[in-house]
């Protein structure tokens, strides 16, 4: 009988915590069952499919997660404002959770419920693109830009690699304007 309180929602949440404190490969089962207070073979009760269940739904919360960040920061704004938004919201996610975001899937899955959520993710991408009359395959190109530049900073910053000593605020704060400006002047295929 699975324990009062513990439902699958609550396994993720767990493997979540675990995550954002030891990072994604620290994830098992035995280490989610040892937070949960619950015996290993207890989580099948709640993640019948295990570890790759389990994987699979910590990656479908992290990439709702960042789609809802992204559509609040960008929710009434246009253009240039929504821009800047979208990608500052995208770094700030990055840099708040940066073993969670780790655990993001970079490359499109084979799952219904994953490819709704990073259809939710492109999707705010594509809104924020439509502004600039981004649309059809500019947008699409456009957006890979945006995700491109977005996760390469982020990657980089988690990683430790920008040692220089200049400071990254400014950094981050000049490469979200580069981005910005060059939607401005990106073709729209029209």
């Amino acid at each position: 009988m699975p324990r009062v309180g513990l439902t699958p929602a609550g396994v993720v949440a767990h493997a979540v915590e675990l995550i954002d404190g030891q990072g994604p490969e620290a994830l098992t089962l035995a280490s989610v069952a040892a937070r949960a207070g619950v015996a290993t073979p207890s989580l099948y009760k709640h993640v019948p499919g295990g570890l790759a269940e389990l994987r699979r739904l910590v990656a479908v919360r992290v990439t709702e997660e960042l789609a809802e960040r992204l559509a609040l920061a960008v929710d009434g704004l246009h253009r240039d404002a929504a821009a800047g938004a979208l990608l500052g919201a995208y770094l700030d996610y990055a840099e708040q959770y940066p073993r969670r975001y780790a655990a993001l899937p970079q490359a499109p899955q084979e799952d219904p419920e994953l490819t709704a959520a990073a259809g939710r993710l492109v999707g705010v991408i594509l809104t924020v693109l439509d502004g600039y009359g981004l649309t059809g395959e500019e947008a699409v190109h456009a957006a890979r830009a945006v995700r491109s530049t977005a996760h390469g900073f982020a990657s980089l910053s988690a990683a430790g690699a920008f040692r220089l000593s200049a400071e990254l605020t400014v950094t981050r704060e000049r490469l979200i304007g580069v981005v910005v400006g060059g939607l401005r002047g990106w073709p729209t295929g029209g």
